[in-house]
C-alpha cells in the first residue's frame, strides 16, 4: 500500500507545474463503504475499506482515489471470499480507482473554513472497466484539514460484475458507495 501511495503521490507532483505552490491534501486512511443489500437479501451485503488513498489538489482541482479491493472487511468471512473471488476477482483486479476534476472550483474557498458542495467528474475504474462518472459531495475545510464526503451508486453490470441467477434477487443491481476521507494539507 505504501508503494502504491508513493507512486500516486509522485504522479500528482510530476503533473503539477509548480509543486512548491500546490495545495495538496492527502490521506492513506480514507473510508469507502460498499452496500449491495436489497429488500430480499437474507443479510446485509456490505463491506468497509479503511485503506483508501486520496489526493486533492486545490490548485488544479484534481481529485484521485485508489482503493485496494482485497482490503474490504465484511461481517462474515464467507461473504468476503465471495466478494473477492466471485464478483470482484481481486487477484486479477487488485485495485479500483477514480481520477477526476472538480467541476465547480469557483464555489470552493480552500482558504476559508466551511462546508462546500462539490461536483467531481472523472473516470472510475472497477473490475478492470473504466466509465465516466459525475459525483456530488461535500468538502469541509477546517484549518489544514479537508473532509470529503460523497454517496453515489454504480450499476454492477456497467463494470462487468456478474451476479449468478440463483442470487440475483438477493444482491442489488445498483451498489451504493459511501466515501469519507479526512485529508491533511501537505
Amino acid at each position: 500500500m505504501k508503494k502504491i501511495f508513493f507512486v500516486l503521490s509522485l504522479a500528482v507532483l510530476a503533473g503539477t507545474t509548480n509543486s512548491a505552490s500546490a495545495q495538496l491534501y492527502m490521506t492513506r486512511t480514507g473510508k469507502v463503504k460498499f452496500d449491495a443489500t436489497t429488500k430480499t437479501s437474507p443479510e446485509k451485503i456490505e463491506g468497509i475499506n479503511n485503506e483508501v488513498a486520496s489526493i486533492v489538489d486545490a490548485k488544479t482541482g484534481m481529485v484521485q482515489f485508489q482503493v485496494p479491493v482485497n482490503s474490504f472487511k465484511f461481517e462474515k468471512q464467507l461473504m468476503k471470499e465471495h466478494f473477492d473471488e466471485n464478483y470482484m476477482e481481486s487477484n486479477k483486479y487488485s485495485k479500483s480507482d477514480f481520477k477526476g476534476t472538480i467541476q465547480n472550483p469557483g464555489e470552493i474557498d480552500f482558504s476559508k473554513d466551511g462546508t462546500y458542495k462539490v461536483i467531481v467528474k472523472g473516470k472510475l475504474t472497477i473490475h478492470g472497466v473504466t466509465n465516466e462518472v459525475s459525483v456530488s459531495g461535500t468538502f469541509t475545510i477546517k484549518g489544514s484539514s479537508l473532509i470529503l464526503k460523497a454517496d453515489f451508486s454504480v450499476a454492477l453490470s456497467d463494470y462487468k460484475i456478474t451476479v449468478p441467477g440463483l442470487v440475483a434477487d438477493k444482491i442489488a443491481k445498483l451498489a451504493t458507495l459511501s466515501l469519507v476521507s479526512d485529508l491533511t494539507k501537505k
